[in-house]
């Protein structure tokens, strides 16, 4: 079963306009979102953008409810309103434990925004892979995404937002001893463009996010080891840089957002140009 932390998980995101750094209301007033692996990364930039917008958040975290809590804490600051949904993903009824804690923290109000944010990567190449851990990477990657999304569409309202976090690795072999999570992202490629299609009649929008390198905690190991290596994933981009969480939240803010009601079953290249 999932677990429910926070006090603000009852409470509506209506009670309270929200106001951006320009002073201008928030384009997602009203509504309530779920960012799984929200707790660190860029699900934590998402989370605290989407907040910024104006959107009730749930931060669902897998492990770390003490990271879920300082996002929660950062939205708040900020003006905006959160809660945290502690579950594991990739185990049998992952999906289900988590929409369970999801109605109980929001009365049953329903969803306007999911976002499929939490994955994991292989620790080991293509020559000693184990089947266990390729069968987690893509238990958590790729099928608790569809059956997060398969659930969470009886609670999506008409006209709700899907955004599915892919890679720039589903289109270019930079780095092919990732290539169990390569498969997986590309699985949720053909998800997002083929359920587009399903859900396109409740005007519901579904849509894939691909980062290049990005400056995390879980690429800080080797990406900040070294001024060789920062400059190495630097050199990939046109842009002649490493991508932020902010870089990538901005892009998912857009396709929560109403300005973005047109674009649908598109993956969208934010990796800084590194594909080019």
């Amino acid at each position: 079963m999932g677990v429910l932390e926070g006090s603000t998980a009852v409470k509506t995101a209506t009670a309270k306009t929200v106001t951006v750094e320009n002073g201008t209301a928030g384009r997602l007033v009203g509504k309530t979102a779920l960012v799984t692996g929200g707790s660190r990364g860029i699900g934590r930039g998402i989370a605290e953008r989407l907040g910024r917008e104006g959107a009730r958040v749930a931060v669902h975290y897998g492990s770390n409810e003490a990271a879920a809590k300082e996002t929660v804490a950062a939205i708040e600051e900020a003006g905006g309103e959160a809660f945290t949904l502690g579950q594991e993903l990739g185990v049998p009824g992952d999906a289900a434990a988590l929409w369970e804690a999801f109605d109980t923290a929001v009365g049953g109000e329903g969803l306007d925004i999911l976002v499929n944010n939490a994955g994991i990567a292989a620790s080991q190449p293509f020559a000693t892979l184990t089947e266990e851990e390729y069968d987690r990477v893509f238990a958590i990657n790729t099928k608790s995404p569809f059956f997060l999304a398969q659930l969470g569409a009886e609670r999506l309202r008409d006209g709700g937002r899907i955004v599915n976090v892919s890679t720039g690795l589903t289109k270019a072999a930079l780095m092919p001893e990732l290539i169990a999570y390569s498969m997986s992202k590309a699985a949720l490629d053909v998800f997002t463009r083929d359920l587009s299609k399903v859900l396109g009649p409740r005007r519901i929008t579904v849509n894939a996010v691909a980062p290049g390198i990005v400056d995390t905690d879980i690429n800080a190991t080797w990406l900040r080891g070294s001024d060789e290596a920062w400059a190495g994933a630097a050199a990939l981009s046109a842009l002649g840089g490493v991508g932020t969480p902010a870089d990538i939240a901005d892009v998912v803010a857009f396709l929560a957002s109403d300005d973005a009601r047109w674009v649908t079953g598109h993956w969208i290249d934010a990796t800084g140009g590194s594909l080019t």
